[in-house]
């Protein structure tokens, strides 16, 4: 059957999601304050927003495609193209930098034989560069998924990206 022209796009979150999200945003004076969180359910159910859910997003929420992409856009914990399983934001900020952060995103480049921007063959890691992850206190850090590591070491992240390969394995 034939997708409705005003219907949204169907298949990136379940009915019933979609419907608590209609809901709640019929209850706000200002729905766009829930294009993130609408975009976020997206992504934790296809692991990136494809155009789809830009035109889902918008659909629920009473916006235009345009008005949602620049929210989308503008926050790079948002994929719009598909990463590797687990996502690896590195700061590159003075405060992580001076500490050591450059060495560590180097290494990450050498061992996952990728640059920033891609994604390892194993389709695990994507390395993507952040200005900030708010980790100041504790640099050099990086985000993987949504944790936070900081005063790292290149022993600690060979760690990390161990532990990350054998829970894959698992």
């Amino acid at each position: 059957m034939a997708q409705e022209e005003n219907e949204p796009p169907v298949g990136l979150l379940a009915e019933e999601e979609i419907a608590a999200f209609i809901q709640h945003a019929g209850e706000l004076e200002h729905p766009r304050e829930m294009i993130i969180d609408l975009l976020r359910a997206i992504q934790n159910n296809r692991g990136w927003v494809p155009d789809a859910g830009v035109e889902l997003t918008a659909a629920i929420l009473g916006l235009t495609a345009l008005e949602v992409e620049e929210v989308a856009t503008f926050y790079d914990k948002i994929y719009r193209r598909p990463v590797g399983r687990y996502p690896i934001h590195i700061c590159d900020s003075i405060c992580c930098w001076s500490r050591g952060g450059e060495e560590i995103a180097n290494h990450l480049l050498q061992k996952l034989g990728i640059e920033m921007g891609q994604t390892s063959s194993d389709g695990l890691f994507t390395l993507l560069p952040s200005c900030c992850l708010g980790g100041c206190g504790r640099a050099p850090g990086l985000m993987i998924g949504r944790q936070f590591h900081g005063q790292l070491t290149i022993e600690r992240v060979d760690e990390l990206i161990e532990q990350l390969r054998q829970e894959d394995c698992a």
